[in-house]
């Protein structure tokens, strides 16, 4: 069976087992020109056999064999560790066997004299449920086994006091939870942390970028759409909502939504029900809502940027993550953590920080937090080798104003207000780019490291400052994953 993300060439594998060589010959050929690869079988271990060579994506099994019954086939296959999707093909008569069938795991059943057209559309509908199926099947196992290998907590108070916070609300099962803190400090990660010690552990964790997706385009991600609601809306499409049914949808950046989707979030929150984009019936679901942002919602709500009602009712419960620079206990040990990962992911043999590169990094104040520290050793360990990670390895700037700017500061304003230029002259040039640069760095901070927001409070283009950021060293200390949210996710490491 293919895993999700391969090349949507190869053709979905159909198995199909019956002793009556004309429905074997006749379904192969309709579902061949269907687009499928199909296999066919006439005794049920024949079927077992092919099904454990070929591992089908869905098998179209006879309830009457000569050697033994579709149930019979059904049970081994299951303990042969295979998960297609199975339909009973059956006689009329046998229609009660076929729901004992679908006991045990059977998908759907079909009545024989087969209907071509129907087994058609049947095997099409199943196809697209099970690959779905399959699909959460394999976020759910990735996001389990990134929590599980990048979870590191901490060991300052400010962030255990986070983690107490966010098991007790694990436990709560339903209460919205809104997540506050700068870009980077590790958000979604108390967020997987509170699915994962909930009752809803075991079922799916999805979350969408808020600020990544055009509102018109969001709210059919989150609610879905019915065939022919806009002009490429060729098929009925279920929304995250639906398919995080049970589980838990974590909505980042949230601050980023527009007001006709936060109309829409608000009915989910009170009611847990909503309508489809261009559909008219109500889809009820229970889900738990897990908001983040590293914005001022409640600024945002004075400005009529973001709705009061929806924001009180989102945050429930605030828990609010602490910047880097607040818990510099964690600094190092999270570097270490870093340390010891990259070294697995490019084969290197690092296993020690000296005392003076543990210095710089405690000593650094980190804009781009928990993000920034991780790009920084995932530079260090590609580039470098050895078994001592020393302090010219840490190379930073752009944390802070440097002392260069400020002495450049000094001057100028003792120029402008009436003193004397130096005897030996002014370096023009090296005193603007010092200023630049110290403006780039504080306005970067301001907005989170988000370049878009950051050339807007400068006044300029974003090309031009990611090019004078990266002029000043600034892009290769801050990485471009971190210096943009949009770039990459947040760090799952808190």
């Amino acid at each position: 069976m293919r895993e999700t993300g391969e090349a949507e060439s190869v053709a979905e594998t159909i198995l199909i087992v019956d002793d009556q060589e004309t429905t074997r010959h006749f379904l192969s050929k309709a579902l061949a020109e269907e687009g499928y690869s199909v296999v066919s079988a006439d005794t049920g271990q024949a079927g077992l056999a092919r099904a454990k060579e070929e591992d089908p994506d869905l098998v179209l099994l006879d309830l009457r064999l000569p050697d033994m019954t579709g149930l019979n086939v059904l049970e081994q296959m299951r303990e042969q560790g295979s998960s297609a999707c199975v339909i009973i093909m059956t006689a009329y008569g046998d229609v009660e066997s076929a729901v004992g069938a679908m006991r045990l795991g059977a998908c759907d059943f079909i009545v024989k004299p087969v209907n071509l057209r129907q087994i058609a559309l049947v095997v099409k509908r199943e196809m697209e449920r099970h690959a779905l199926e399959r699909e959460l099947l394999h976020r759910r196992k990735t996001a389990r086994d990134k929590f599980s290998s990048e979870y590191v907590m901490g060991e300052s108070q400010s962030i255990k006091r986070v983690y107490q916070i966010a098991e007790q609300v694990a436990k709560t099962d339903t209460t919205s939870v809104l997540i506050e803190g700068e870009s980077g400090t590790g958000k979604e990660l108390v967020a997987h942390y509170i699915h994962e010690m909930s009752s809803r552990w075991d079922r799916p964790f999805l979350d969408i970028n808020c600020a990544a997706i055009p509102t018109e385009l969001l709210e059919s991600e989150l609610f879905g759409h019915e065939k022919g609601a806009f002009t490429d809306a060729r098929f009925q499409k279920q929304g995250l909502l639906e398919v995080a049914n049970g589980g838990t949808l974590f909505l980042d950046e949230v601050g980023e939504m527009g007001l006709p989707v936060q109309v829409k979030l608000l009915r989910v929150l009170e009611r847990m029900t909503f309508k489809r984009v261009g559909g008219t019936k109500d889809v009820t679901v229970s889900v738990r809502i897990i908001s983040a942002t590293n914005r001022d919602l409640e600024k945002s709500v004075r400005e009529g940027a973001f709705r009061e009602d929806l924001y009180y009712r989102l945050k429930v419960l605030p828990i609010c993550v602490p910047p880097l620079r607040e818990r510099r206990e964690d600094i190092v040990p999270l570097a270490r953590h870093f340390m010891s990962h990259f070294n697995k992911v490019f084969h290197k043999n690092f296993v020690r920080m000296s005392p003076e590169a543990e210095q710089a990094l405690t000593n650094y104040e980190w804009p781009g937090n928990i993000r920034q520290l991780k790009n920084l050793f995932e530079r260090i360990i590609l580039l470098e080798s050895g078994e001592t990670l020393e302090a010219r390895h840490v190379q930073l700037t752009g944390g802070r104003v440097t002392a260069g700017a400020l002495s450049c500061l000094d001057l100028v304003q003792s120029v402008l207000t009436g003193g004397e230029i130096p005897r030996d002259g002014l370096a023009l040039e090296s005193v603007v780019q010092e200023i630049e640069k110290a403006l780039i760095v504080r306005a970067s901070e301001i907005c989170g490291w988000n370049q878009t927001k950051a050339a807007e409070l400068l006044g300029i283009k974003r090309d031009k400052l990611r090019y004078r950021m990266k002029l000043y060293g600034l892009k290769e200390a801050v990485d471009e994953a971190q210096v943009s949210r949009e770039d990459e996710e947040p760090a799952r490491v808190a």
